[in-house]
Order: C-alpha cells, then sequence, then structure tokens
C-alpha cells in the first residue's frame, strides 16, 4: 500500500549514479560509465563504499554484555525508586536504561517508570503500551528487582522526592544510600541523563546496554507492526533508505531555524518558542544557528545532500517522521529530485494507524523499528532519534548510518546558492569526500577529553577485551592504542558494547587504525 509518489520503477537495490571511479581515491577525476560491464563495476563500488554495504565492518568485533564473574545482583527487598521518565520516546528509553543502573548501584527496587504524558507531544501511553513490561521485568531479573507498582502498604508513606544531579558518578549514588535510613521510597521525577557517562565500573556499562537493547522491547503488537511495514518495504524495493527528516514544527521553533521558510512561517514558529515555557531560548539567530551546523537540513537539502552521494531518483526513502512543517510545499523540494518516498500512512492500513493515533511514543517506535532495520540510515538532525538509531545500528553490527556533516554542508550549500559552486562533479567529490568517515564504521578515535560527566573517554585495563560504546562514552584500552567507533556526537548516543575476538595482546586492536 504505497502512495502515488512512490509508485514509479524500482529495482531491486538502491540506485546510485556516476559519481566518480574510486571513492578511496577522492581526487580521482570522475569519469562517465561507458558500457554496461563499467557501469555494473562502478555501481558495485559506489554501492559498497560510498553507501557501506562492503567498505563497513565490525572488524571481529561483537556485542559485549555479559556481567563479570565479580558482578552481584541488586535485591533491594526493602528500598523502592519510583520514576517519572522524561521527554520523547528515545529519551525516555535512555533515561529508564540509567535508572536501572542506578537501582543497582543503590541496591534498589525499581517500580516499573511512569511515562513522560506532559510534555509536547501529550501522549497518555502507559509503559506497558510502549513496551513489554513482563520481558522488561524477567531479562532484567538477575540485575535488579523490578515490580510493577509499589506495595499497598507503602503507598500511603511519606516518600522522598529527589532530584538526582546531572551526570553524577558512583560516589554520588553511594553517598544517595543514605536516604533510606529515612525513608523506604524515592521518586525521581526526572530520569534523563541521571548517570555519568565516565569512571564507572565496566558491570555498570554493560548493565545499561543490557536494559537499552535487550531488556526494552517493544510490546508485541509493535514489534509485528513495525517488521510488517519492513516487509511491505522490501516487497516494492529490496533495499530502502530511512530518512529521519526532522523538518517538523517543533524542532524548527526550538531550533530557531528558519532558513528557506517565509516571514509568515518564522513568525509562527517564533510565537510557538515564545509561548512555551519550558524552552528557555527565546531570542535565537537563525543564521547563527545556521552556520554553527544546528539547524537539522531543510528537505531541499537533503535532496541536493543524496543527489551528491550517487543516489538517483529511483531510489526508495522511508521518512521516519511526524509531519512535515508547510505540508507538501516543503516536501516537494525532495520529492522533485526523489519521487519514490514513502511515510508510515501510506505503508499502514487505516486500521493499523487507527492504533496508532494519538500515542506518539507508539508512533515514534514504529519509525524507530524501520530505521533500525534499513539498509542505510540518514538523520537531517542530530536529536535523541537519530543518536538511538545510529547506536542501535552499531550495536547490531555497525549498520550503515550517513551523518550529515550539517555545518560542512551549509557552506557547500551557499556556494552553489551564490553560483561559486554549479559543477555537479564537484560538488559530488565535496559531499563525499566530507562524508568519508562519516558512514558507522570503526574508526580511530579524534578529540578531546569532554567535561564532568560527558567527558568523552576514559581507560580501564588493557588486559579487558571489552570497548563500550554509549551515549557519551567511549572505553578503550590502555595507550598506545586508542579507538573511537564511528562519528559520534556523543552526549546521548546509547551504549554499545563491543568485544575483540582477535588474539595476540594489543596487536588485536591493530587493524582498526
Amino acid at each position: 500500500m504505497l502512495s502515488a509518489t512512490s509508485r514509479s520503477s524500482t529495482s531491486s537495490s538502491l540506485h546510485l549514479k556516476s559519481t566518480s571511479k574510486d571513492i578511496l581515491d577522492i581526487d580521482d577525476q570522475h569519469k562517465p560509465f561507458s558500457t554496461e560491464d563499467s557501469q555494473s563495476h562502478q555501481l558495485q563500488l559506489l554501492d559498497e563504499q560510498v553507501q557501506g554495504q562492503g567498505a563497513l565492518s565490525s572488524h571481529g568485533l561483537h556485542q559485549c554484555v555479559k556481567p563479570t564473574a565479580k558482578y552481584k545482583a541488586a535485591l533491594g527487598w526493602d528500598h523502592y525508586i519510583t520514576v517519572r521518565s522524561n521527554g520523547g520516546l528515545n529519551q525516555m528509553r535512555t533515561g529508564i536504561s540509567d535508572m536501572v543502573a542506578i537501582a543497582h548501584i543503590m541496591n534498589a527496587t525499581l517500580v516499573i517508570p511512569q511515562l513522560d504524558k506532559r510534555s509536547f507531544w501529550q501522549d497518555k501511553s502507559t509503559f506497558s503500551d510502549v513496551f513489554d513490561e513482563l520481558h522488561f521485568i524477567k531479562s532484567l531479573q538477575g540485575d535488579v528487582r523490578i515490580v510493577k507498582e509499589l506495595p499497598g502498604e507503602l503507598v500511603s508513606l511519606p516518600h522522598a522526592r529527589k532530584h538526582f544531579t546531572s551526570w553524577s558518578g558512583m560516589g554520588y549514588f553511594e553517598e544517595m544510600k543514605q536516604i533510606w535510613k529515612d525513608h523506604q521510597v524515592v521518586h525521581v521525577p526526572k530520569s534523563d541523563a541521571r548517570l555519568a557517562n565516565n569512571d564507572l565500573p565496566l558491570d555498570i556499562q554493560r548493565l545499561r546496554c543490557r536494559a537499552l537493547y535487550q531488556a526494552l522491547r517493544f510490546t508485541p503488537p509493535i514489534e509485528n507492526l513495525g517488521k510488517k511495514l519492513v516487509e511491505r518495504l522490501r516487497l516494492h524495493a529490496e533495499r530502502y533508505i530511512a530518512l529521519h527528516l526532522r523538518y517538523e514544527k517543533d524542532m524548527l521553533s526550538f531550533t530557531g531555524c528558519t532558513h528557506g521558510l517565509t516571514d509568515a512561517e518564522s513568525k509562527e514558529l517564533r510565537v510557538m518558542r515564545e509561548n512555551t515555557s519550558h524552552w528557555k531560548m527565546k531570542n535565537i539567530n537563525s543564521t547563527e544557528q545556521r552556520i554553527g551546523g544546528f539547524c537539522p537540513l531543510t528537505p531541499k537539502e537533503v535532496g541536493i545532500f543524496l543527489q551528491a552521494l550517487g543516489y538517483t531518483s529511483s531510489t526508495l526513502i522511508y521518512i521516519a517522521a511526524g509531519e512535515i512543517y508547510g505540508g507538501s510545499t516543503h516536501l516537494k523540494e525532495l520529492t522533485s529530485r526523489f519521487p519514490n518516498v514513502v511515510f508510515k500512512e501510506s505503508l499502514a492500513t487505516e486500521e493499523e494507524l487507527k492504533e496508532l493515533a494519538n500515542h506518539a511514543s507508539q508512533t515514534a517506535a514504529i519509525d524507530y523499528i524501520i530505521s533500525v532495520e534499513s539498509d542505510i540510515f540518514i538523520p537531517s538532525h542530530s536529536g535523541n532519534m537519530a543518536r538511538a538509531v545510529e547506536g542501535h545500528r552499531r550495536f547490531l553490527g555497525h549498520r550503515t548510518t550517513i551523518t550529515p556533516d550539517r555545518r560542512g554542508l551549509v557552506d557547500i550549500f551557499d556556494k552553489m546558492d551564490s553560483g561559486l559552486l554549479n559543477d555537479s562533479s564537484s560538488l559530488s567529490r565535496l559531499v563525499i569526500k566530507l562524508h568519508k568517515n562519516r558512514r558507522g564504521a570503526p574508526r580511530k578515535r579524534a578529540g578531546p577529553p569532554g567535561f564532568k560527566g560527558r567527558a568523552r573517554f576514559s581507560t580501564f585495563s588493557e588486559e579487558s577485551r571489552c570497548k563500550h560504546l554509549f551515549r557519551s562514552l567511549v572505553r578503550v584500552p590502555q595507550p598506545p592504542f586508542v579507538f573511537y567507533f564511528g562519528n559520534i556526537n556523543a552526549e546521548h548516543l546509547p551504549l554499545y558494547m563491543l568485544r575483540n575476538n582477535a588474539r595476540g595482546g594489543n596487536n588485536q586492536y591493530k587493524k582498526l587504525v
């Protein structure tokens, strides 16, 4: 059940046009395809190297989430933590995984978290509406005790209400155990970013990973519908791109990004921002935001970007997003280049969509599943959804994720608009070179440490063969070999834990350089 724009012919793979002789030698002169054989060869090169099907490899790494021999489960029979998760689906998911770890550290029983019902989305879904509650409880029973609700005798007793300090480490939560002297129940009104990302025991990091990628499974109806829509996409084309087109009203208003919009649209977004009390930034310079790379790509910019990477108009693209701001007026700037664009609304039946109506978290879960299962994932902005999907795809084996360098692309787009760049081959060379190392492959870590709990990396015993990638941390072997897996905006990317099976001491790491 595909939309009219998606019914034109496609083949069994993502289509690419000629862009370069060999993407590994980016400065080679571009040459047009001259024969069917050469076209097939070039298509394979681009398909494998630009789009990453063959270039990406897990390099002998696999998921590493099992507890160590020293690990002990938290019992917490007499102490309870209740939580109100905050934010959208993926912000809540990462927050809940943090709270699982915190409950373990504080030796407490975790009560099934409440989901956010007050935010922009006004979703009334409960935990069991979105997640497989029984699976969540059972899969973590060796880690932390989880119950569906507080025991009746504790409901009426005074509860401690505690806003845990953001990015707090082990010492902080060890001190927080003192609270059990006076209270049996602690209520945490905000779950996101409570736990630091560095200087935590190995087993705590693995627990976060198990909670996020194994325990927080969506309900069977959501999982089944997501998989069903993936199957429908693959009936239309064997492979597809999932594009997280974050060009929705709330995002544009929140970021103050108005490039390409009319004066009336810009005013509408400004009024929305001024009237949203919990958005602290009111006066935002849109030009500075865009130049700094903080704005989502527009539909037009996404279209130019995909063309420059070598995708042809027959490529099947699934839009993982809500309502695009400006509707078809702005969306046509993408569909004019890529007509095979589909939404969940054109894949699902009316009955299936009815089940999702007014449930933003459940709807986002469908987009999440389709994005994780896609052949290529491309986010137009580095929000919680983009980071969560990229992290999950890494966990599943470095599936290709092309993360646009928005700051670099703005400079290219502005040169195009001013007439300084009008050759398609030059454009393609620039864009491909800019994104050569932004496809989600394991690569050497770069960049300085961050700050507080958000610090970019720390080290542990070089006897450990696990590397950990999560929201804001990469744990690595001791120098001289320091590795970074992929192109990460470090603040919110979820935990990804890996093990290298190669033998031979530190030599096992050299092949990643």
